[in-house]
C-alpha cells in the first residue's frame, strides 16, 4: 500500500473545501455586459427636466469700464429708475453717463425640484459697451421664467475669468471675454416649478437617443424584474409605466427602475461630417458595396517675373523696358486607385484611404462621391 494512502493529509479536505467555496463565489458573481447601461443613463421621467431663467440688472463698481458712451443709453435710464425707487430724483436736463455701471442680462437654469430657499449659479454678460465686469458687483434683479413669473432672486460679486488692458497710444490686449462672467450660488429660488411626477401624472420614460430596439428591451427588462404589465413600449422614445401595487411610493419606485441595467440598441450606420472643421466620424456599422475610388489633385502654380529689356549698343532711340513674364507650371499627385469589397469595415476604409495618402479633406469628398454612387450603406450628415 501506498504510504499516501495510509497516511492521508488531513489539510486535502480543508483545500477541497477551500477551492469549492471559491468555485461558488465566481459563479454567484453577478456578470455585467460591458455595453450594457442603466436606465437612469438612457431615459428620462418625463416632467423631470429643468427650466430657463431670465433677467435684466445693473453692475456697479467697475474701474471706468463700464457703459460709458450713447451707444446704451438704456443704462442711464435704467440707472434714474433705480435712484427714483429709493427717493433721489435726477433732473431730467443732466446727461448721466457713469463708466462704472454697466447693464447686463442675467441667465440660470432651474434645476427639477428645486425648492424656495436653495440657491443656483448665474451667467452675467454685458448687454452695452463695456469693456470688462471685473471686480463688479451684480445689484438685485429678479429671474423670470417664459410664463412671465419670478422664480429667483439674483445679486453678489462676479468672477470673471478674462482680462482687459489698453494703453495710451491705443494699443490693447484681451485675455479670454471680460465682459462675461458667473456667479456661484448668486441666486436664491423664490418659488418651485410644478411637474407631473409630483403631482401625480402617468410616469414615462423618455428614451434619449429615440430606438424601437432598446424600448423593447427596456420593457422587457423591467416586467422581468416586476411583472407583466408593468412596461409597455409606446413608441421608440418612451416607455409608459405602471406602479405596481408591492411598491410603497412613487420615488422608490423609479429609484429601483432607473438603476436597472440594459444592453440599448446599436444605433444606425452615420458619418458625421464637420465642413468647418473637417472632422470625419464614422460609425462602426458604416457598409461599403464593391466599389474602385481613385483620388488625385491637379496643382496648377502661376508665378509672374519681371525682365528687363535693354535696347542694343548704338541704337538710336531705344530705351530701357521692363517686361512681365508668367511661368505655368502643373503637378498632379499620383494616387493609385484601391477596390473596396462589398460589406467591409470602417477599419477597412480607413486603412484603403489613408494608403492613398488622403487628407482630412479629400476623405470628406471621397464620402460623398461614394454616397452619389449608391456604394455607402449609412446616413451621411454635413453639419
Amino acid at each position: 500500500m501506498d504510504s499516501s494512502q495510509r497516511h492521508p493529509n488531513p489539510r486535502r479536505p480543508i483545500l477541497r473545501l477551500r477551492a469549492w467555496l471559491v468555485a461558488i463565489l465566481i459563479l454567484g458573481l453577478p456578470v455585467h455586459d460591458a455595453a450594457a447601461g442603466r436606465i437612469k443613463d438612457l431615459a428620462s421621467v418625463q416632467g423631470v427636466r429643468s427650466n430657463k431663467l431670465l433677467g435684466y440688472g445693473l453692475v456697479v463698481g467697475l474701474n471706468g469700464t463700464g457703459d460709458g458712451s450713447s451707444a446704451a443709453p438704456f443704462t442711464a435710464q435704467s440707472l434714474r429708475n433705480m435712484l427714483t425707487q429709493y427717493g433721489i430724483t435726477v433732473p431730467s436736463n443732466i446727461n448721466i453717463r457713469p463708466k462704472n455701471v454697466a447693464a447686463v442680462s442675467v441667465h440660470a437654469e432651474l434645476p427639477a425640484f428645486a425648492k424656495p430657499g436653495q440657491s443656483i449659479d448665474i451667467t452675467v454678460s454685458s448687454l452695452g459697451d463695456a469693456k470688462s465686469l471685473r471686480g463688479g458687483s451684480l445689484l438685485m434683479m429678479t429671474l423670470r421664467g417664459p410664463d412671465g413669473q419670478v422664480y429667483a432672486l439674483a445679486q453678489g460679486e462676479l468672477v470673471v475669468g478674462g482680462l482687459g488692458a489698453q494703453g495710451s497710444d491705443g494699443s490693447s490686449i484681451t485675455v479670454n471675454i471680460p465682459s462675461a462672467g458667473r456667479i456661484p450660488n448668486g441666486a436664491t429660488v423664490e418659488r418651485a416649478v410644478p411637474n407631473t411626477f409630483t403631482e401625480g401624472g402617468p410616469l414615462v420614460l423618455n428614451i434619449n437617443d429615440a430606438d424601437f430596439t432598446t424600448a423593447i428591451r427596456m420593457q422587457e427588462v423591467i416586467n422581468k424584474r416586476l411583472g407583466a404589465g408593468t412596461a409597455t413600449a409606446v413608441d421608440a422614445s418612451s416607455v409608459a409605466l405602471t406602479m405596481p401595487r408591492s411598491m410603497p411610493s412613487r420615488v422608490g419606485f423609479v429609484s429601483f427602475i432607473e438603476n436597472l441595467e440594459l444592453t440599448p440598441g446599436d444605433s444606425a450606420a452615420r458619418i458625421i461630417v464637420n465642413s468647418r472643421t473637417g472632422t470625419v466620424v464614422i460609425g462602426s456599422h458604416v457598409r461599403v458595396s464593391p466599389v474602385a475610388v481613385t483620388h488625385g489633385n491637379l496643382t496648377v502654380t502661376i508665378s509672374e517675373n519681371t525682365q528687363v529689356s535693354q535696347p542694343q549698343a548704338f541704337s538710336q532711340g531705344g530705351s530701357t523696358q521692363v517686361v512681365p513674364k508668367s511661368n505655368l507650371e502643373v503637378a498632379q499627385d499620383t494616387n493609385r486607385m484601391f477596390v473596396l469589397k462589398p460589406g467591409v469595415t470602417l477599419d477597412t476604409i480607413v486603412k484603403a484611404v489613408n494608403a492613398v495618402g488622403a487628407a482630412p479633406s479629400d476623405l470628406v469628398a471621397i464620402l460623398e462621391a461614394l454616397k452619389q454612387a449608391g456604394a455607402l450603406h449609412a446616413q451621411l450628415i454635413v453639419i
